[in-house]
């Protein structure tokens, strides 16, 4: 045929590039699918848009809030869950659709921080974002949290377009705004942590009504375009029930906790971790279960002990360069700052939260704290040994989530007992998989 084993490798650019989003996908899917769906809150997630699909009925509320009983309003968690199931009535069809979106807005950021962050390799940014712990485990499995990354990705790059010290002209500010509307309603119906965002609608009210006067009409119409194409369907909820019930018993989980006051070093490690690999939280939940996957998969030991001596480094290196001074970049300082309050941020929410300060609870700004960290690491790179390093670490994690996901599969997956959320489908009876809370309104 005249065609040599190397022609396939020579491929034009964009087609590389689909290539290896593809490819990406297909990983991000498989870990997905292998990942946790038995236990409780996953199961209740993937229950909310499966009773949608089976009865039909307007799902009022959300994901449940189960440290006071109570639901999320909004219907935006069942229908990301349950409108799949209608095109493709299989019990993976959900996770099909979760990962397309935290694709697509993973791309987004990665594609910002490359043209933030130049002195950072394109492919590091692009592999380390499509594959961190947290981007793996919290985006790929059907989760409420799955769902929150799109929007806050969306929201945080909005964001920081519509500072004038933070803004590098990539997105006009008109869709700036609109975007700005459209994630905040789409965290809003996912978590309770859409409250860390509101400071910074009203920065960015603020800024735009200083820099442009009259312009702030023009930018509320823009906020309120975006916030109707998500929020619309908080709608019917507080048409329903009403501006007293419709919250669904919310406010519940804002009480004054001052105990939290005390856990500064918690959150801000925890922070930090956001962007670094993470992973023993993820492989277990004590040092036992840790220690028994290590002893069925031996062979990978050597592999995670690197990648994971790395997540202990970087968030240590994230501190210590914040108070850096060497010029890293003509917006070092403002990304600093602007993480600096971000953290603050989340620090001080948690005195007023019933809970204590576990890492999911803010995942919302994870998208802060990556582009913060790709400021940091651009010092590195300028070395060929770190860069040999850095790929080095890139091909160790993705061995480590591959072997992580091949072993959850047979005993925590979908695929555990697939027949019976695939039996529940096809009868369209989500009784088959379970019953919802007792407490839940929907």
């Amino acid at each position: 045929m005249g065609y040599s084993i190397t022609s396939l490798f020579r491929i034009k650019p964009w087609q590389r590039i689909v290539l290896l989003l593809f490819l990406a996908y297909a990983f991000r899917l498989f870990f997905g699918l292998l990942s946790e769906f038995w236990f409780e809150d996953e199961r209740q997630i993937y229950l909310l848009g499966l009773k949608f699909y089976s009865t039909g009925k307007w799902p009022f509320f959300g994901p449940d809030v189960i440290y006071t009983s109570s639901q999320i309003p909004g219907a935006l968690q069942a229908l990301l869950v349950g409108l799949p199931f209608f095109i493709l009535p299989i019990p993976e069809a959900p996770y099909i659709l979760l990962n397309m979106l935290s694709l697509a807005s993973l791309s987004l950021l990665a594609w910002y921080c490359t043209k933030r962050s130049p002195d950072v390799p394109g492919w590091f940014i692009w592999s380390w974002l499509l594959t961190a712990p947290w981007t793996l485990n919290y985006s790929t499995q059907v989760l409420n949290s799955s769902y929150v990354l799109t929007g806050g990705i969306l929201f945080f790059v909005a964001a920081m377009e519509s500072y004038p010290l933070l803004s590098k002209k990539l997105i006009p500010l008109g869709w700036a705004n609109v975007i700005l509307g459209f994630s905040f309603f789409w965290v809003f119906q996912l978590h309770l942590s859409w409250i860390i965002l509101v400071p910074f609608l009203l920065a960015s009210a603020y800024f735009q009504l200083r820099g442009f006067g009259k312009r702030i009409f023009l930018s509320i119409f823009e906020f309120l375009t975006g916030a109707l194409l998500s929020g619309s369907l908080l709608i019917p909820t507080f048409i329903k029930y009403g501006m007293n019930m419709s919250a669904g018993g919310t406010s519940l989980n804002v009480r004054f906790n001052p105990a939290n006051f005390l856990k500064f070093f918690t959150v801000l490690a925890r922070f930090l971790s956001l962007a670094s690999f993470e992973i023993s939280r993820f492989i277990g939940a004590d040092s036992q279960a840790r220690l028994d996957f290590f002893q069925k998969n031996p062979w990978v030991t050597p592999f995670a002990l690197f990648a994971g001596l790395v997540g202990i480094i970087q968030p240590v290196l994230m501190l210590f360069l914040w108070f850096y001074k060497k010029k890293t970049g003509e917006d070092w300082r403002g990304i600093k700052y602007f993480s600096l309050i971000t953290f603050i941020l989340v620090y001080l929410s948690f005195a007023f939260s019933v809970k204590g300060p576990s890492s999911h609870a803010f995942y919302v700004v994870l998208p802060v704290v990556m582009v913060y960290s790709f400021y940091c690491w651009g010092i590195f790179f300028k070395k060929k040994i770190w860069r040999r390093l850095a790929a080095i670490f890139i091909i160790c994690g993705i061995i480590v989530h591959a072997c992580l996901a091949i072993s959850n599969g047979p005993g925590r997956s979908l695929y555990k007992e697939r027949n019976i959320p695939k039996l529940a489908i096809e009868k369209k009876d989500y009784h088959l998989l379970g019953e919802r809370r007792p407490f839940s309104l929907y």
